[in-house]
């Protein structure tokens, strides 16, 4: 029933809840700064639900925030917050971190003077974006699931890290670091998920077929992994739910 995909708390404007009972969702993995094929899947009645990392590697970090920023102020989308968007707007904060390639392109391209009004309000969007949003028996998060997500409203994003942060943000992972020198992620989170609910994720990029990824847990939750490649030599994945 339509009924079931309203929210409590509710998170999102009158507006927003309408366009959702009206024509659903549009849940939009990770973009990386892919302009073009973030341009396609906004072309929708259906309100847009962006799963989080909006920004770096792809050619166009600055044209995918406009798009993202129009969509809020319509009131036809909302991004939740990725590891990539936080650093960038920790960076925007004027903290000092880690040195980062793709973050420094992107930065370079916000600084320029003719951007100075896109980054300010690009600033305001991230330090306000959720770190997670549940909608009935969906659940929408950028890295992974955590069983204090079932009870708690969303921390702030740009503040001190804490436990159902980091794992909104990064997912889960093992200490160890891969070959690539990314750290090792594991997905024991996923058998933590309530049986009839659905996570809705990106970050980890697991499909080997060029579609969503959706594994089932140990008490009958299920996870769906969107992250397709955005941005870095892959697509761009959207899934159109009707009653989430």
């Amino acid at each position: 029933m339509k009924e079931s995909i309203i929210p409590d708390p509710l998170p999102l404007t009158a507006a927003a809840q309408a366009r959702i009972l009206e024509h659903g969702i549009r849940v939009v993995g990770d973009v990386h700064g892919d302009l073009n094929a973030f341009q396609h899947a906004a072309r929708t009645d259906r309100f847009v639900l962006q799963l989080g990392d909006l920004v770096d590697h792809g050619p166009d970090s600055v044209g995918v925030m406009e798009l993202m920023l129009d969509l809020l102020d319509q009131q036809r989308g909302l991004f939740i917050l990725g590891n990539h968007d936080r650093k960038l707007g920790r960076a925007l904060e004027g903290r000092r971190l880690r040195r980062d390639p793709p973050l420094e392109d992107t930065l370079k391209a916000f600084n320029l003077p003719e951007n100075a009004a896109i980054r300010e309000q690009t600033y305001h969007a991230i330090a306000a974006a959720p770190a997670w949003l549940r909608l009935g028996r969906s659940l929408f998060v950028h890295g992974g699931f955590h069983t204090a997500m079932l009870l708690e409203a969303p921390p702030p994003g740009l503040d001190d890290m804490s436990a159902p942060l980091s794992r909104a943000l990064f997912g889960e992972t093992t200490g160890r670091l891969q070959p690539d020198g990314y750290p090792e992620r594991r997905l024991t989170w996923i058998n933590r998920i309530p049986a009839g609910m659905t996570v809705y994720v990106g970050h980890d990029r697991r499909s080997t077929d060029g579609r969503p990824w959706r594994r089932t847990g140990r008490l009958g939750g299920t996870a769906v992994f969107t992250d397709l490649g955005a941005g870095k030599g892959g697509h761009l994945a959207w899934i159109d739910l009707n009653s989430p």
